[in-house]
C-alpha cells in the first residue's frame, strides 16, 4: 500500500468514535491508545531530573573538596586541606570520614606549630612563643605538650613581669602581666603582678602629689592625688589628702560675701533676724566655694554687703460680697425630647414614604400604558401576517390552476411568479412590535424597583412608629433654685522694704548703689454663715497668724538677695572658666591644670564637659569627676 494511503487511513482511523473513545470500542489486540507525550502526562519527571542534577553537582563539589582535602594533606599544606574539608562538611555535615580526616590535620598541624613554639621559645621570644602556643591548643585542645609549654610561658611571663615591677618599669610589667591574664584569666600569679602594678603606681603618683603640693601646685596636686586613689583605693593616703587639696582650693577660689549686721530701722528684730548672715549663708548652694563671712582678707574676690530692713507693714482687710448656692428644689414633667427626636425622624420616614409610592405609581402607569401599546402593536402585526399568507396561498392557488392549463413541456406560467409570496409589507410592524417589547421590558424592570424601594421604606416606617411608641411622652427633669448668701473675704498682707547695697571687695572707691525692694506675703479666707437646708456648710474665717507672715517675708527678702549673690559669683566664675577654656588647646601643661581645677570647683554644680574631659585623658583619670569631690 502507498505511504499517502496508509497515512490517510491512520487519520481517518484516529477520527473515528472507535479509535477517539476506546472504552466504547470492542477488544482488539491491534488497536493501542495512544501514548501521550512525556512532558504533559508526567510533570514530576522534570522536578525528579532537576533534583538528579543538584545532587549530582553537590556530589561533585563534595567528591572535589575531598580530593583537594587529601592532596593539600599529603603535601602538608595544611591550611588548605583544612579548608578544603571546611567546604566538603559545608556540602555534606553528615560526613563522618571527612571530620575524622580534618581532626588528623589539625592535630598535624598543631604538632608543626608546636614545633614553631618550641624554637621560638628557645630564642627568648615569649610573646611570639605564647600565640603560637595557643595556636597549638585551638587547633588541637588535647594537646599535652602544648598545654605544658604554655603554662612554662606563662610562668616565664609573670616572671618577667616582676623583674620589671621590681625594677620600676611599671608599664612593662603591666604589659606582662596583662598578656598573661589575657589568655588565663585565673592566673593567680599575675593576678597578684597586676595588684603589685596598680600599688606600685599608686605610690608613684601619690609621691608626686606631694612634691607638686610642696612645690605650691595645688591643682596639680590634686590631680596627681586623684590619679593615685583610683590606681589603687587604699594603697595610699591619697584620698584624704586630695580632700585636703581640694579644700585648701577651694578656700583659694572662694568667692567671699562680708555681711555686716542688718540695721533695723522699722523695729522689726523679728524679721531682720531672717536678714542675718546665717540665714543667707544658708540660702547659698553649699557644693559651691562661695562663702558668707563677717571679714575678708586684703585681696580677695567677693562683694560686701550692706543690708537694712527700711519698714515693715500689716495690713489686714475684710471685703464683703455674695455667692450662688444652686440646690435642688424639686421635680418637673417636660416633653421627652428622645420622643421628639423620633417623631421627627418618623415623620421625615412617612414623606419618604409618600415620594416612593408616588413613584411607583408613575412607574405602574408608564407599565400599563406600555403593555396596552404593545398589545395593540402586536395585534397589528398579527393581521399583517394572516393577511400575506392569505395572498400566498391564493398565488399558489392560482399558480397550480395555471399549470394544469399548461399543455407544452418547459412552460411557465406568470401566476407562478414567487414574488407574489415574497411582500415585505408587515416589516414596519414586525420593527415596531421589537421596539415596543423591548420598551416594555425596560418599564417592567424600573416597576420592580419602585415596588421594592417601597417596601423597603414601608419597613423602615414601621420600624420608626415602634421605637417612636414605645418611648414615653413625658420624662422627670430635676429643678434647680439659686440661694444667694453673703460671704467675708479676710486677707492679711505685711510687707517688708529691705534695702541693699553691693559693693565689689577689690574694686576701692566704689560709689554705693543701693537697691530698696517690697516683698510681700499674703493670706486669705472666706468665711460665712451655714444653710443647712440649701447644702452651704459653715465656714469660719482662719487666717494665719501675723508672726508666721512676718517669718515668710524674711525669708522671701533673704532669697531674692542670696539670688542676687549668686548673679554675681556666676559673674565672677565665668571669667575663670573662659580662662580655662583658653588653655584647652594643651590640656597636660602645669599651668592649664591649675587653672583647669580651680575652674571645675567653682563649676562643682555643673562641671563644664569640655575642660573635665581633655582635662582627664591629659592625665589618664578614669572618672575626672573625681576632681570636684562628685
Amino acid at each position: 500500500m502507498p505511504a499517502g494511503m496508509g497515512g490517510g487511513q491512520e487519520d481517518v482511523r484516529s477520527l473515528h468514535p472507535v479509535g477517539a473513545f476506546l472504552e466504547d470500542a470492542g477488544v482488539n489486540a491491534s488497536a493501542r491508545p495512544p501514548r501521550p507525550p512525556p512532558s504533559s502526562s508526567h510533570p514530576w519527571l522534570g522536578a525528579l531530573a532537576l533534583a538528579l542534577v543538584l545532587a549530582l553537582s553537590g556530589c561533585s563539589a563534595f567528591s572535589r573538596a575531598v580530593k583537594e582535602g587529601d592532596a593539600a594533606s599529603q603535601e602538608q599544606k595544611w591550611a588548605e586541606a583544612e579548608a578544603a574539608y571546611l567546604r566538603a562538611l559545608a556540602a555534606d555535615p553528615e560526613a563522618s570520614e571527612v571530620k575524622v580526616k580534618l581532626g588528623k590535620v589539625r592535630q598535624a598541624w598543631s604538632e608543626v606549630v608546636l614545633e614553631d613554639a618550641r624554637a621560638v621559645h628557645a630564642s627568648g621570644d615569649l610573646d611570639a612563643a605564647m600565640k603560637r602556643l595557643v595556636r597549638a591548643l585551638e587547633l588541637n585542645a588535647d594537646n599535652a605538650s602544648a598545654r605544658e609549654l604554655l603554662g612554662a610561658t606563662l610562668d616565664a611571663r609573670v616572671a618577667a613581669g616582676n623583674v620589671a615591677l621590681k625594677a620600676e618599669r611599671l608599664q612593662d610589667a603591666r604589659t606582662e602581666f596583662d598578656a598573661v591574664l589575657s589568655v588565663a584569666p585565673d592566673h593567680a600569679a599575675a593576678k597578684r603582678g597586676v595588684d603589685g602594678v596598680q600599688v606600685a603606681w599608686a605610690r608613684r603618683w601619690f609621691g608626686t602629689g606631694e612634691g607638686l603640693e610642696k612645690a605650691g601646685k595645688l591643682g596639680n596636686a590634686l590631680v596627681a592625688y586623684v590619679r593615685a586613689d583610683q590606681e589603687r583605693v587604699g594603697a595610699t593616703a591619697a584620698r584624704e589628702r586630695a580632700e585636703a587639696v581640694r579644700q585648701k582650693l577651694r578656700d583659694e577660689v572662694a568667692f567671699l560675701v562680708v555681711a555686716s549686721p542688718v540695721e533695723d530701722r522699722a523695729g522689726a528684730p523679728d524679721v531682720a533676724q531672717r536678714l542675718a548672715a546665717g540665714r543667707l549663708a544658708a540660702m547659698l548652694p553649699t557644693q559651691l566655694p562661695l562663702r558668707v563671712v563677717t571679714e575678708a582678707p586684703a585681696g580677695r574676690e567677693g562683694v560686701t554687703l550692706d543690708l537694712s530692713l527700711e519698714r515693715v507693714l500689716p495690713l489686714q482687710v475684710v471685703e464683703e460680697s455674695q455667692r450662688t448656692q444652686r440646690y435642688l428644689a424639686g421635680n418637673r414633667s417636660v416633653p421627652n425630647p428622645r420622643r421628639g427626636g423620633f417623631e421627627t425622624q418618623l415623620l421625615k420616614a412617612e414623606r419618604t414614604l409618600e415620594d416612593v409610592e408616588r413613584k411607583q405609581a408613575a412607574a405602574l402607569r408608564e407599565y400599563l400604558r406600555m403593555q396596552a401599546e404593545l398589545s395593540m402593536v402586536r395585534v397589528a402585526a398579527e393581521r399583517c401576517r394572516e393577511r400575506e399568507r392569505r395572498q400566498c396561498r391564493e398565488a399558489l392557488q392560482d399558480c397550480g390552476e395555471a399549470a394544469r392549463e399548461v399543455s407544452g413541456p418547459g412552460q411557465f406560467p406568470s401566476e407562478c411568479n414567487p414574488s407574489r409570496c415574497d411582500n415585505n409589507a408587515c416589516v414596519a410592524e414586525e420593527v415596531l412590535l421589537v421596539a415596543k417589547a423591548a420598551a416594555s421590558l425596560q418599564k417592567e424592570k424600573a416597576l420592580e424597583e419602585a415596588l421594592d424601594k417601597s417596601e423597603g421604606q414601608r419597613t423602615q416606617v414601621q420600624r420608626h412608629r415602634d421605637t417612636t411608641f414605645r418611648e414615653p411622652i413625658t420624662v422627670e427633669e430635676p429643678m434647680y433654685s439659686d440661694f444667694v448668701f453673703d460671704v467675708q473675704l479676710h486677707r492679711l498682707t505685711v510687707t517688708a522694704s529691705v534695702t541693699a547695697v553691693m559693693r565689689d571687695l577689690i574694686k576701692e572707691q566704689q560709689v554705693p548703689a543701693p537697691n530698696t525692694q517690697d516683698y510681700a506675703v499674703m493670706h486669705e479666707d472666706m468665711a460665712h454663715k451655714g444653710y443647712d437646708r440649701y447644702g452651704v456648710l459653715a465656714d469660719p474665717v482662719q487666717l494665719r497668724n501675723e508672726l508666721e507672715l512676718r517669718v515668710e517675708v524674711g525669708d522671701k527678702a533673704v532669697s531674692d538677695v542670696a539670688r542676687r549673690v549668686k548673679e554675681r559669683f556666676d559673674a565672677y566664675r565665668g571669667k575663670r572658666v573662659a580662662d580655662a577654656r583658653r588653655g584647652m588647646v594643651r590640656p597636660g601643661a602645669e599651668d592649664v591644670v591649675e587653672t583647669a581645677v580651680r575652674a571645675l570647683l567653682l563649676t562643682a554644680d555643673a562641671p563644664p564637659q569640655d575642660i573635665l574631659q581633655p582635662l582627664g585623658r591629659a592625665r589618664g583619670l578614669n572618672r575626672p569627676e573625681s576632681l570636684v569631690g562628685l
